[in-house]
């Protein structure tokens, strides 16, 4: 039984049912509720929940309506005058056109686009079956939206949007917001923090330099440390609050973004809804942390299928390693590309264990509204030092002891001009 229960206006008695719920129970009796709005000037007003057909009968359009809160046998069609949905009606037409210019593109079919568009007089079965296709999996990806926003600890908002195929949410995935600790691992939380009054000022005496190492942020809180050198935050011990200048990842992601359809055949994707700095933190990699071992049975399953989730955590060495596959947040839909977008950051904040930083992805460059996100799935950075080469993603040969030339190679469809042909 669900443990939330929404408490009707008026009503003294607990209820499961939402209260736009119950206002459909009532139109659908013909019961008038004054606690819950329901009269006799607005009992008629139902709700349309998408259309499934169209027809035009002489000079009037008439569409077939889904009532929301009524079953498939109680459908009717209705004039266009009558229906005050606008934007279902927008969609309806924008599914229909886009898949009357499929079928003419699959046909071979050189008409104009304007032409091939044209809404018909009336729908043929496949033509109205997949726009309520189309009508089904948009509500299945409005509410997997709707758990994606539910379980976010971060303030940038989640959309989905597939304009693409009738693919809908994956089955198999959990958001988590960060390290989903495997089967008989722990982890070490930090036990002491700073005593810095200003962590920008007492670079030496910040967490950075108690590891030796240069204060990654300036003060807009962009990262100004060269790739390949480790990123080391403030923690739950340190005097500092919130507002510090060396809490950046910790804060989570800051920007709105989508999951997206790719129409190139790549699966999902995100684009970020909002113009990313230069050097700017975007994510993290989160996901399951599984010892190598684990990783490389793992590995073998995903070589196959010709994908892959695992991350190698081989900073000082390769014990282990992220598993995104199941239990991962927005970064598990990032794909690759030859020429990303983002970097790669080993990050320390709580746990110090070397072994076990966390990823973190910093814009390259200044990321416009619209644009995809990427990162390189075999990314290597400049040997700046010793540092540097520790930074070695290797993200696609993650678990894998085999040889490349042994295994199968995977086509890259980034479309960059630098493109590699092979993702590994």
């Amino acid at each position: 039984m669900a443990e939330n229960l929404n408490v009707v206006r008026g009503c003294s008695v607990q209820c499961l049912s939402s209260e736009s719920h119950l206002q459909e129970l009532c139109r659908i009796q013909h019961v008038c509720c004054t606690s819950l709005g329901v009269n006799r000037k607005n009992i008629c007003n139902f709700v349309v929940e998408y259309l499934c057909d169209y027809k035009r009968v002489q000079d009037e359009e008439l569409y077939l309506v889904k009532w929301k809160g009524y079953p498939d046998s109680e459908c009717s069609w209705e004039p266009r005058h009558h229906l005050k949905c606008f934007n279902l009606l927008k969609q309806f037409h924008r599914d229909l056109e886009r898949e009357l210019l499929r079928r003419a593109k699959a046909a071979g079919n050189t008409t104009s686009k304007k032409a091939i568009a044209r809404c018909p007089r009336r729908l043929d079965s496949s033509l109205s079956h997949h726009v309520v296709l189309k009508a089904k999996q948009r509500q299945r990806l409005r509410l997997w939206e709707q758990q994606l926003n539910a379980k976010r600890a971060h303030p940038g908002l989640i959309l989905v949007e597939n304009e693409v195929d009738l693919e809908g949410p994956p089955k198999d995935f959990m958001y988590i917001n960060e390290y989903r600790v495997g089967e008989g691992l722990t982890i070490t939380q930090s036990a002491v923090g700073c005593k810095c009054w200003d962590c920008f000022t007492d670079e030496q005496g910040c967490c950075p330099g108690g590891f030796q190492h240069k204060f990654a942020y300036n003060e807009d809180g962009q990262v100004k440390i060269k790739p390949g050198f480790p990123i080391y935050e403030c923690n739950s011990f340190c005097r500092c609050g919130p507002s510090c200048p060396n809490r950046v990842v910790q804060k989570g992601i800051q920007y709105k973004f989508c999951i997206f359809r790719t129409a190139d055949g790549r699966g999902w994707g995100v684009r970020t809804l909002e113009k990313i700095r230069k050097n700017s933190f975007v994510m993290e990699y989160v996901g399951e942390i599984i010892t190598s071992d684990e990783a490389e049975r793992r590995g073998q399953i995903y070589d196959r299928q010709g994908a892959t989730y695992l991350f190698d955590l081989d900073y000082v060495e390769d014990v282990y390693t992220v598993d995104a596959a199941r239990y991962g947040n927005i970064s598990h839909f990032v794909n690759h590309s030859c020429r990303p977008n983002l970097q790669v950051y080993n990050v320390f904040i709580d746990n110090q264990d070397e072994r076990l930083p966390r990823i973190a992805f910093f814009a390259t460059r200044t990321i416009r509204t619209g644009e995809e996100l990427t990162f390189d799935y075999n990314m290597h950075v400049d040997p700046v030092d010793v540092e540097s080469t520790k930074m070695d993603s290797n993200f696609g040969l993650a678990g894998l002891t085999g040889s490349p030339k042994k295994r199968i190679r995977v086509e890259c469809k980034c479309g960059s001009n630098k493109c590699r042909k092979y993702l590994f």
